[in-house]
């Protein structure tokens, strides 16, 4: 049988295209949440207070050095399943149960990458300027909002473009709790089509390529485009 043809049946018959687009789904609410929950993160691990500077630290040094499969497998068979914490109605498929859990573990665990890079991102903003902001009435939360959180991004878009391609990759781990993404969709393809395992294992590699090839490609762009000059 010709390869295409081939490929074409195992593309149609496991539901490829449907898997990448629930890859994608958690690659959005994985990039969203990590960014929001990082974001705070960075701010604590620059605070002037000591105690939120701890927990900052606490925060991205325990999760950082923990297996994400573990901080997923905590977070649905320890929050859902154990204590009950259905994040959606109790008529709704399990999958989407699931995937919130999926993507909340997601961006739990990649928020520490993001909250690095934002950090590096702020020690790049010259001390002055946040002194400057200081001395014409500004609050820390409102020297960080105005002055040193967008030049920190601005520093930052290179790391973080890397944590999504990072975080585009590991939504394979969401296949230990069955979520149907791309890697759960090779495995249904090798299990059930052995004669085909090394096309089964290219249409995925050349899936996630496609996915994660531009995100470099544009933020490598990006960060030459938004250098700050110093």
């Amino acid at each position: 049988m010709d390869i295409f043809t081939t490929a074409g049946e195992l593309i149609r018959n496991f539901d490829v295209l449907q898997a990448f687009g629930f890859t994608i789904l958690l690659t959005l609410f994985g990039a969203v949440g990590s960014f929001l929950i990082g974001v705070v993160v960075a701010i604590l691990r620059v605070s002037p207070v000591p105690a939120l500077r701890f927990f900052g630290t606490a925060y991205v040094n325990l999760i950082r050095n923990t297996p994400l499969t573990i901080v997923i497998f905590f977070c649905v068979f320890g929050l859902m399943l154990s204590m009950n914490w259905y994040l959606l109605p109790a008529g709704v498929d399990l999958k989407w149960q699931n995937f919130m859990w999926g993507g909340i573990g997601l961006s739990i665990y990649h928020a520490t990458f993001v909250a690095e890079a934002l950090r590096s991102g702020i020690n790049t903003v010259p001390l002055g300027q946040a002194e400057a902001a200081r001395a014409i009435g500004l609050s820390f939360l409102g020297t960080v909002r105005e002055v040193v959180l967008p030049q920190a991004l601005r520093g930052a878009i290179a790391p973080l473009g890397n944590t999504l391609i990072a975080l585009t990759k590991n939504t394979t781990v969401v296949a230990t709790i069955a979520a149907i993404e791309a890697s759960a969709a090779m495995r249904q393809m090798i299990e059930f089509r052995p004669d085909a395992l090394f096309l089964s294992f290219f249409i995925i590699a050349v899936g996630f390529v496609i996915l994660t090839l531009p995100v470099g490609v544009l933020f490598t762009r990006l960060s030459k485009k938004l250098a700050v000059a110093r």
